[in-house]
């Protein structure tokens, strides 16, 4: 059965948020109800237990340092719980744990993104967050954000932080190609005339200026950076029932521009967003577009681009008035017996708290998912943030199937095919259609 959630619509700093789950006519989804009793809740395991934490991100400059501490510090605190790294890179961390559960051996808890939890629930994998942790402690979460992230009115992973897809900015090359570094573009025509102008720039060792980024690789994120794309424009790649919403005008006009930046040479063409990140670093793109945790990637790189990057709201194009979706990172707990879940209940709780949460914050711009840190001081005065505050206002609902992970790789493929590959936006579009209706049925 086709499950679905909406992601977060939010309001400046204070969300205010809607999710919508499919439903039979006449039957109500039922609402989360965090605080199933547990017998795991207010426990110590007496005898020494192992928790295998699944975390791509162990494996990422700028992000060792601060997940070796948690480590660290959380076994200081409970001498008899170790923490046991499970890794991969970013685009196999999920198939490594699913296909380490087929052996035998499955994990404890897995930090990852939204758009996973389908896949851990439908293996089975994933278990909802309140059969482990505290009614008290959950209901600490802003109640949308439990339901973003939730299948059938239970919630099967927990919000760690959120972030939109903002647009970052390099204030001196804008500079340099006389454009006021305080007036970022609001639309996509403005973005065009200014690309026009930040093209024709070099770097002080003569190479390539890209004037805007946008990822097309191969991975999932990707695909979850068109689809905000699509919704600048006004349309939408599935409707909120979880089919498929690809013959609209504002979705040609979404890939028309895709193909429009690669045949100016604006785009680096099929680039990750850490190869966005790496040229944003080295001052070879002007615009990109990226979570606000991007951030952090291209500062590993260069530390000196905290002086020269802003952030600035998604551009409205057509139509559209620049609605965007949101990624939220979340935690997926897994039942490994009594012990484990005891241990996993002190864990989460030590890894989401103010303290080592705000020394996450000060690493990497994004915004808390619990109430009770809505005025972190490290949120409250991030210069990075402060650009893209208006692109909260404008994040929408988005339908989540567990085939979106495959849809959003087959929305990366409609892109290459209409660049790199020479096909018209609506031959492209026409097999992309195509093959995401196969995934859907």
């Amino acid at each position: 059965m086709r499950k679905t959630i909406s992601l977060l619509l939010a309001a400046a700093m204070v969300f205010s948020l809607a999710a919508c789950g499919k439903k039979s006519p006449n039957t109500k989804t039922p609402s989360p109800s965090p605080g199933t009793a547990s017998p795991t809740q207010g426990a110590v395991p007496t005898e020494p237990v192992t928790l295998k934490f699944a975390n791509y991100a162990i494996l990422e400059a700028g992000y060792e340092d601060f997940w070796n501490g948690v480590k660290k510090d959380f076994e200081a605190k409970y001498d008899n719980i170790t923490i046991e790294w499970v890794t991969a890179p970013y685009g196999e961390i999920v198939n490594q744990v699913i296909n380490m559960a087929g052996g035998g051996d499955k994990v404890d808890i897995l930090f990852g993104e939204i758009g996973w939890i389908p896949t851990f629930e439908d293996a089975g994998l994933a278990v909802p967050v309140d059969t482990i942790l505290s009614k008290e402690f959950l209901d600490d979460f802003y109640p949308a954000m439990l339901e973003a992230c939730s299948i059938n009115g239970k919630p099967y992973a927990l919000p760690m932080y959120v972030s939109p897809f903002v647009l970052y900015y390099n204030k001196d090359l804008f500079t340099k190609a006389g454009l006021d570094p305080e007036k970022p573009p609001k639309t996509y025509d403005e973005m065009l005339e200014m690309a026009e102008k930040l093209s024709k720039l070099k770097t002080a060792d003569g190479n390539k200026v890209y004037a805007f980024g946008q990822t097309t690789a191969s991975v999932p994120i990707s695909g979850a950076s068109l689809t905000a794309m699509v919704y600048n424009f006004g349309g939408r790649v599935l409707t909120m029932d979880g089919e498929l919403d690809a013959d609209s005008e504002a979705f040609k006009q979404a890939f028309e521009m895709v193909k429009l930046l690669d045949q100016k040479g604006y785009n680096p063409q099929n680039a990750k967003l850490k190869d966005l990140r790496n040229l944003f670093a080295l001052g070879q793109l002007a615009m990109y577009y990226d979570q606000s945790w991007g951030y952090n990637g291209a500062s590993t790189i260069n530390p000196d681009i905290k002086d020269f990057t802003a952030s600035a709201a998604p551009l409205a194009g057509g139509k559209g008035k620049g609605e965007s979706i949101l990624q939220a990172a979340t935690l997926v707990l897994m039942d490994n017996g009594t012990a484990q879940k005891q241990a996993l209940k002190l864990f989460v709780e030590y890894l989401v708290s103010a303290e080592v949460l705000n020394d996450f914050l000060a690493i990497t711009p994004a915004y808390p998912a619990r109430q009770s840190m809505k005025d972190l001081e490290v949120v409250a005065k991030s210069e990075i943030l402060k650009g893209a505050k208006d692109s909260l206002d404008k994040t929408m609902p988005s339908a989540f199937v567990p085939e979106l992970n495959d849809i959003n790789l087959e929305l990366c493929t409609l892109a290459q095919s209409i660049t790199v590959g020479g096909k018209s936006v609506d031959q492209g579009i026409a097999d992309f259609k195509k093959a995401a209706q196969a995934l859907l049925e």
